[in-house]
């Protein structure tokens, strides 16, 4: 493909524009920018090249020029919607600044239900992804750790978070293609389970129904399972 690089390359380190010729028609801004309204709207599986370069009015070869590759497309997403981020100043409570991250984080994912699918350590470098990381390490700054530990537990929240809302945006999704109501499908499930509870063949789940049959409170349980993360860091 036109302007695809010999051997890997970081998009980040390849300059924008050339020095010298006209200016270019396009920024990474708005191609990353054309891309998320696309990703946003109709998903991620309809996202391509040739559909990028529809939405700003260009041909395909052309975008291959300003993004070599599509790999490429999905860093600039990535690094686009991290600009999200309200990054105050931290309060030096630690694990306060790192919920309260958490919890922007998960809200981030809602805006944009593709974000878990492009979750990776090969995005993780982008300017605002560092930009990211490194508020995070200042709010870690009272947590006496070594920076390897910090980056471990920065890491680990973020996989609980990704998991968690993958999770709730695939049962939304799945939700929304049934012909009846969440309530519906809900209510025939728990009476199969309960009726195969009754039957005395699962003695531990049935105690544990009998403990708490109550409803689940998922942004609870979502703050447990953060809560327990930090717990395993100090």
């Amino acid at each position: 493909m036109a302007g695809r690089p010999a051997e890997p390359e970081v998009i980040w380190a390849r300059p924008e524009r050339a020095g010298r010729g006209p200016r270019p028609a396009f920024s990474r801004a708005d191609i990353a920018a054309a891309a998320v309204r696309i990703a946003d709207t109709e998903g991620i599986d309809a996202l391509s090249m040739r559909r990028v370069a529809a939405e700003l009015g260009c041909g395909t070869m052309s975008l291959y020029n300003y993004v070599p590759r599509k790999e490429d497309l999905y860093e600039l997403m990535v690094d686009a919607v991290s600009a999200e981020y309200d990054l105050c100043d931290p309060t030096g409570d630690w694990r306060a600044d790192v919920l309260a991250l958490a919890h922007q984080t998960r809200a981030l994912m809602h805006r944009h239900p593709w974000v878990p699918r492009l979750m990776s350590p090969v995005y993780g470098f982008s300017p605002n992804a560092l930009r990211y990381l490194e508020h995070c390490m200042t709010c870690l700054d009272p947590l006496e750790a070594k920076y390897g530990t910090k980056m471990e537990l920065i890491a680990s929240v973020t996989g609980v978070v990704t998991t968690y809302v993958a999770n709730e945006i695939a049962t939304a999704e799945r939700t929304r293609s049934l012909p009846w109501s969440p309530e519906q499908e809900q209510s025939v499930r728990i009476a199969y389970l309960f009726s195969q509870v009754a039957t005395g063949r699962y003695p531990r789940l049935a105690a544990a129904f009998a403990e708490d049959s109550g409803p689940i409170d998922l942004d609870a349980v979502f703050e447990r399972a953060l809560t327990r993360t930090l717990d395993a860091f100090g």
